[in-house]
């Protein structure tokens, strides 16, 4: 997924003929990206301060896990721990009768590359205005923090901390998920007052709870909340998923399935958007995988191709720097490069 329309070239970079590569590389690129850690991109002279001479007018874009100064500088970063462990995230989201969840895959490194995109877009139209390069940079720590700007925000400002709860007992009874007759799940976001707990009460066939002395007043509800999620939970549970899409159609509710990832291949709404669309692989032949999240009116999105192997364009690549098949075996030959043939 994330190595698809790029190339791959592998380069010894602890030798000077290597560094040299990637200087020819830079010379007539527009954007330099690393991750390497600050002190590793000192040893190894590629810092914006080294590839600047090199092309003044390079976007140098740098991700790293805690940012490029401070005591957590050289830590190794995962998104599993700088953006949402680090960030107060991994903390906040889990009920209070369960445990925090550890992050799954590309959680945050997906979201921190979107950040990073950004602000070389922004150097990008920047150079387009002044003629100038720039060094851009983005970390996990700061899309984490970014990412509970909210609850982090209302730390700042003295607010009272916030209060894990069970989903059974949960502040309120409309934004709140349930499960159905065939053990699926959805949610329910209801925030305009009583209309939306007017149109639940006629979903599930309770118009009786619209006028009930505990329900009816939105002050009064809020004691009574776990006794209506209750009746909330029986009610739900004696139709499957596909009865109560009808039903919130009909009476205007929000609402998403809580989705199990298995079932989102089939998804008709993210093929209707490819969101989910075909490629050619070498080896697999016909595969769907998932396209970049930005569209652009005038400008055909390029289909995905297939992830390239280590070193699949080392000769490639390097050719187009002037290298002649003689001087790549040598390379080849003496470790400061790899092909993948």
């Amino acid at each position: 997924l994330d190595g698809r329309n790029k190339k791959s070239v592998v380069v010894n970079l602890k030798e000077e003929a290597g560094r040299e590569i990637v200087l020819k590389l830079a010379k007539d690129s527009d954007v330099f990206l690393t991750n390497f850690h600050p002190s590793v991109l000192s040893d190894l002279k590629l810092t914006y301060d080294d590839i600047k001479p090199v092309n003044e007018k390079i976007i140098y874009a740098h991700a790293t896990g805690y940012g490029e100064t401070g005591p957590e500088t050289e830590k190794p970063g995962y998104d599993m721990t700088a953006w949402w462990a680090r960030s107060g995230l991994m903390n906040l989201i889990h009920t209070a009768d369960a445990e925090p969840a550890l992050s799954v895959a590309g959680m945050g490194d997906h979201p921190s590359a979107m950040s990073l995109f950004g602000a070389i877009m922004m150097g990008l139209y920047a150079r387009e205005r002044t003629g100038e390069g720039r060094k851009v940079s983005t970390s996990l720590l700061a899309n984490g923090v970014w990412s509970n700007g909210c609850f982090i925000q209302s730390a700042l400002c003295g607010a009272e901390p916030y209060v894990h709860q069970r989903r059974d007992d949960a502040a309120n009874a409309l934004v709140n998920y349930y499960e159905t007759r065939d053990d699926k799940r959805f949610i329910i976001v209801g925030i305009r007052g009583n209309v939306d707990f007017e149109a639940v009460c006629r979903a599930i066939g309770r118009e009786d709870l619209i006028t009930d002395k505990r329900f009816a007043d939105p002050q009064e509800r809020r004691p009574n909340m776990q006794e209506l999620i209750a009746i909330f939970d029986a009610a739900f549970v004696t139709k499957d998923m596909a009865d109560w899409v009808e039903l919130f159609k009909t009476y205007e509710l929000t609402y998403a399935p809580v989705s199990e990832y298995t079932d989102l291949p089939d998804d008709e709404q993210l093929h209707a958007n490819g969101i989910l669309v075909e490629h050619d692989h070498p080896r697999f032949g016909k595969l769907m995988t998932i396209s970049s999240p930005i569209d652009a009116s005038g400008t055909e999105k390029r289909r995905p191709t297939a992830a390239p192997v280590l070193g699949q364009h080392t000769r490639e690549v390097l050719s187009s720097l002037g290298y002649s098949d003689e001087a790549v075996g040598r390379l080849a030959g003496d470790g400061i490069i790899a092909c993948a043939d």
